[in-house]
């Protein structure tokens, strides 16, 4: 069998070669399989996160268990750790975060202070959204609740590369609005010092609203970032391949000019 031979088809022509094609062949198929060994890698770290959350779910303590010197955003501890709060929402100081989507509609994200009845310090519990697709003049619908309650929620460790946008903010008028949840901003003007991460109420608990968000966040952003390089590679080296040995550029640069 001849290791070489034209294909023509209309104008579109391709010189084959069996040894070259093979090599092609075997690197674009490694780069497919190393980018579904990353896929395989992210859909692992999902499941190991949703039994991580689930044992977490069942054998969550108190806030105030949480040592001072754990809280810190390196801490893999912290990531999506359930823990139970007892005391009372300051239902006129909540927050309301610009621009949150859910079911492609816009609307705000709640977030509420919440006292600690043990000892009084102030957690910002994210209740979940709520419309902004209102009547004019109509205030958002928050569902205040009154009174002591006990509420479970996960700890929300947001990314190192996380944007934050500044915001304008008239702190007399309640509930403020904000395009990013700024804790240390919000302490400021709350004038007493707040817990570092936000909290994300879980479902069916006093307060909840529409939970916009995934009940885990494990960080597969850089297995996807590597699985779109590999897959990229792959459809790279092809088309190189097939550039060199065709007059595909030659057709897509047209005829030439006199």
């Amino acid at each position: 069998m001849a290791l070489r031979k034209i294909y023509k088809l209309g104008s579109f022509e391709i010189r084959f070669n069996w040894l070259i094609a093979a090599c092609v062949g075997i690197t674009a198929i490694t780069c497919a399989n190393l980018g579904l060994w990353q896929l395989d890698r992210a859909a692992a770290k999902v499941e190991e996160q949703r039994v991580l959350e689930a044992e977490l779910r069942i054998n969550a303590g108190t806030i105030e268990d949480i040592p001072g010197g754990h809280l810190h955003p390196a801490n893999p501890e912290m990531r999506n750790r359930h823990v139970q709060l007892k005391g009372e929402y300051l239902n006129d100081r909540t927050i309301l975060i610009l621009a949150e989507f859910f079911d492609d509609q816009i609307g705000y994200g709640v977030v509420t202070p919440f006292r600690l009845d043990s000892n009084g310090n102030l957690v910002l519990v994210h209740r979940g959204w709520t419309t902004a697709m209102l009547p004019p003049d109509m205030p958002p619908v928050l569902r205040p609740v009154d009174g002591l309650v006990e509420v479970s929620a996960q700890i929300f460790v947001p990314p190192e590369n996380a944007r934050v946008f500044a915001s304008q903010i008239d702190p007399s008028e309640w509930p403020i609005r904000m395009r990013s949840l700024e804790i240390d901003v919000i302490s400021d003007i709350l004038g007493e010092p707040i817990f570092p991460f936000e909290v994300r109420i879980t479902a069916g608990q006093p307060g909840t609203l529409v939970r916009h968000w995934p009940a885990v966040n494990p960080d597969i952003n850089q297995n996807l970032s590597y699985a779109i390089q590999w897959f990229s590679f792959g459809l790279i080296i092809i088309f190189i391949a097939l550039l060199a040995s065709s007059n595909l550029w030659n057709l897509m640069r047209g005829p030439e000019r006199p």
